[in-house]
């Protein structure tokens, strides 16, 4: 693999685990609110009013975080049963028009997504809760997640496109491809190992 391409790969295995700290740090402190409200009703009789609007805040920026972890993991569901038997072009082409289309879909969803934030921001929108939180400032966080996950994709789409025109098969088919059981094996293993 070109020493570009190991950059490339390597600066998106870092967002990837960037972005999934992130995530776990998200849900972590989810939890604990959750604990505290909960306790808190059940013996103190008291409450935070407006942990589950946090909540659905969290899993929001916490979900559009997840799609650029899993998209740079590979981890995106993907049918294989009769990619390891196609020719080696036709693997590539597959692999191709797979990270093309998230990248698409990742720049539709981005552009949807402007729409509900650019709508928000016009109508003063604020949540239906006690706290009657503006909603332009989770959709915010919301919204630069999409567009990460929007750009990232594009990244990888336009490094698969170099990558087809060259016609490095085996580079293509190794970054974009889906992942084979040896690979999630020898993942496994590992991650037991760091545990």
């Amino acid at each position: 693999m070109p020493t570009g391409s190991r950059t490339f790969s390597g600066l998106l295995q870092t967002l990837g685990a960037v972005f999934a700290n992130v995530c776990g740090y998200i849900l972590l402190v989810l939890a604990l609110l959750v604990t505290f409200e909960t306790l808190g009703r059940k013996f103190l009789n008291i409450s935070l009013q407006g942990v589950d609007e946090l909540g659905g805040y969290a899993l929001a920026v916490g979900s559009a975080l997840a799609f650029t972890t899993a998209l740079v993991d590979r981890a995106h569901i993907r049918i294989e049963l009769f990619h390891v038997m196609l020719p080696v072009p036709l693997q590539m082409a597959l692999n191709w028009f797979a990270i093309a289309s998230i990248a698409a879909f990742g720049g539709l969803l981005a552009f949807v997504c402007y729409t509900i934030l650019a709508d928000s921001f016009d109508y003063n929108s604020t949540a239906p809760t006690p706290w009657a939180t503006p909603l332009i400032y989770p959709q915010s966080f919301w919204y630069a997640a999409i567009v990460i996950f929007a750009l990232v994709s594009a990244a990888m789409a336009l490094h698969a496109t170099y990558l087809l025109v060259t016609g490095n098969a085996r580079a293509l088919n190794k970054a974009y491809g889906p992942k084979e059981a040896a690979e999630e094996v020898k993942e496994e293993l590992e991650d037991l190992a760091r545990r």
